[in-house]
């Protein structure tokens, strides 16, 4: 969606063009209340959604009896030219016509005449608008839902190559116990499942048809918004008018679920960042996706990872801006609502470059294994697996905790790891630490120990990595 192929040339301002409901009004609209309500400038980006529901509501006029054979070829033909003029980027936009809808409507007219204003007969730009979002949102979801998964392989990819490089898992940042980088890594693939999975649950109610609502109440005429629904590929309608023009909580809902992915992105970017940093030396970040400082010539700064870390305070942003111009709206259309499209439109771009990116930006890492299993023999990452050991021997584990807890101290006393000290000093803590102890405190014995579904096992991480695969199929 970021790059439309509707995209607008520039906004020139016709002085002869003149508002749609001008015989109301004894006077001009004031030239800065015209720049501070138009919204042409960014609702451009609805046009070819528009276009096509334009079409649908031409096609169902005719066929309820309202628009002669001859008024929908016409239609046809001159929405077909404005859509080539918008994406050759002739088509003249005007500010005095103040939104996509009227511009297209405008042009329209001048091309096949009466046939043109008769395309407007039984809606409102209410229930018209609402169905472009709806659309426009609609196409958005697809492309990101693509794009999830884009991201989703690019870390099993690497995953699959690191299902036994040993790293620290954290807990409080401080090292807790050996996991496998490919375990680390899956996480984000499960979370990323489930954003894709609230995606697709928001897409349902996004796809629901608001035509035919016309300004709150419903139309007179004899409409057909079924046949309306199937030529656009909605799964049903919206049943209640004053809801069905009103309401913006699917945009809300999509903007949440998007905060959602932004925020696991953002965490991802956080890890990326220590990890490339020369305490962890974890991973390297190819340089195309890295900046340099115009000071300090060694640096290689991670800024892709800190910009999409950044963007997910702007998408947030974009959440309780929505829910605020929301709260306080009587019922039914107000035109609070055209401040909708904005953060609407922006948290799409965002999310969706932002996948882009780091998809990109997974391929291109290098990881450090040495320097990971260096890390994770720091912090006494088995300690958990001797008091397990002793467990197994009989000992509560409360008894079993103690006793390890003891033991770490005394290793720290002399500088050294668990492993390190003599199956006599072990023998201090618990008489029943034998010589196999020593199986318990080695990194693969503990990531190998712990093979159960959703474990850090190689075993269970490759077949972790083989069920995600199929999934994305």
């Amino acid at each position: 969606m970021t790059d439309s192929p509707l995209t607008p040339s520039p906004l020139p301002v016709d002085p002869k063009v003149g508002k749609a409901w001008s015989g109301r009004f004894s006077e001009p609209v004031d030239e800065l209340v015209k720049r501070f309500t138009a919204s042409v400038g960014f609702d451009y980006r609805l046009a070819e959604f528009d276009i096509l529901g334009s079409l649908a509501h031409a096609r169902m006029l005719k066929a309820v009896g309202i628009l002669s054979a001859t008024d929908l070829e016409a239609i046809e033909s001159g929405l077909a030219t404005i859509g080539q003029e918008i994406r050759s980027q002739q088509f003249q936009w005007s500010i005095d016509l103040e939104d996509v809808h009227l511009n297209i409507e405008r042009r329209l007219t001048d091309l096949v005449g009466d046939a043109g204003k008769r395309l407007h007969t039984g809606r409102s730009r209410n229930d018209q608008v609402a169905t472009d979002i709806r659309l426009y949102l609609r196409a958005a979801i697809d492309q990101l839902l693509a794009q999830i998964k884009v991201l989703q392989r690019a870390l099993l990819q690497l995953a699959e190559s690191h299902t036994e490089t040993v790293m620290p898992g954290f807990t409080h940042l401080q090292v807790a116990q050996p996991i496998s980088f490919a375990h680390h890594l899956m996480a984000y693939v499960e979370m990323l499942f489930r954003d894709a999975h609230r995606l697709t649950d928001c897409r349902k109610r996004v796809n629901r048809l608001p035509l035919g609502a016309a300004a709150l109440a419903g139309t007179s005429y004899p409409i057909d918004r079924q046949m309306v629904a199937k030529e656009l590929g909605f799964e049903g309608l919206c049943e209640n008018s004053i809801d069905a023009v009103s309401d913006r909580d699917f945009a809300i809902e999509f903007v949440s679920t998007s905060a959602l992915v932004m925020t696991h992105l953002s965490r991802l970017s956080e890890e990326l960042i220590l990890w490339m940093s020369p305490r962890y030396r974890f991973i390297d970040i190819a340089d195309r996706f890295c900046t340099g400082s115009s000071i300090m010539p060694q640096k290689k700064n991670p800024d892709v990872a800190e910009l999409v870390r950044g963007k997910t305070g702007r998408v947030n942003g974009h959440l309780v801006s929505l829910l605020t111009l929301m709260k306080g709206q009587p019922l039914a259309y107000n035109k609070d609502n055209q401040e909708d499209k904005e953060p609407l439109f922006d948290t799409v771009d965002t999310l969706s470059m932002s996948l882009a990116v780091f998809a990109g930006m997974i391929e291109g890492i290098t990881v450090n294994p040495k320097a990971m299993r260096s890390a994770a023999l720091e912090g006494y990452a088995t300690a958990t697996d001797l008091a397990d050991y002793l467990v197994k021997k009989g000992l509560p584990f409360r008894e079993a905790h103690e006793a390890v807890a003891h033991a770490v101290r005394f290793a720290e006393s002399r500088h050294c790891d668990l492993s390190e000290l003599s199956l006599e000093d072990l023998q201090q803590f618990s008489s029943l630490i034998s010589a196999d102890a020593f199986n318990a405190l080695t990194l693969e014995g503990s990531m190998n120990s712990r093979n159960h579904i959703g474990g850090t096992a190689p075993a269970r991480v490759k077949a972790a990595i083989s069920k995600a695969r199929k999934a994305l199929i």
